[in-house]
């Protein structure tokens, strides 16, 4: 890797620093390419990115970010998880981390919060973004369609009187 592709590097990192939510960093123990493929993919479909970077290059692109207080936890063959979902990447992380030995986390940042190993745990415990917009529509819809049952249930009631009183005279 030449001096322009570093340079290249340390510019997208930090681009992905500075329009991220959740940083998890995460330690590889020898993962199989499958493993890793694996690993990839359900962070793409969460909305998550997994980079493999080189520390020293990582804790360049830190500098002057939010984020710059992690720099401590790259040490070893260490990958990053980012989302702009505050709980994607750590949801992922730790979902792949129970079924594999091979991978753990190290901890990670939310914001200027340094998140240690049961930080990072707890976070991926939490909602994600879309589970927490689904529950605030059915409790805005909730009222509204309590209102309607009640605002038709007189007429209801009428139509179900002249009814029997229909199936009495017949």
């Amino acid at each position: 890797m030449d001096r322009s592709q570093k340079a290249d590097l340390v510019a997208a990192l930090k681009d992905v620093f500075s329009e991220t939510s959740v940083v998890v960093v995460t330690r590889n123990l020898g993962l199989s390419v499958a493993q890793s493929t694996e690993l990839r993919l359900k962070m793409r479909d969460a909305g998550a990115q997994f980079k493999v970077a080189k520390n020293r290059l990582a804790l360049i692109a830190l500098d002057g970010t939010r984020y710059s207080p992690i720099g401590d936890l790259l040490k070893g063959p260490t990958a990053l998880a980012t989302s702009t979902d505050p709980v994607a990447a750590a949801k992922v992380a730790v979902d792949f981390a129970k079924t594999t030995d091979k991978f753990e986390i190290v901890g990670g940042a939310m914001g200027d919060t340094v998140l240690d190993v049961n930080g990072i745990k707890a976070l991926a415990s939490l909602p994600s973004l879309d589970e927490l917009r689904a529950t605030l529509v059915g409790l805005i819809q909730a009222p509204a369609s309590k209102i309607a049952r009640t605002v038709n249930e007189p007429g209801a009631q009428l139509a179900r009187v002249f009814g029997a009183y229909a199936a009495q005279a017949a």
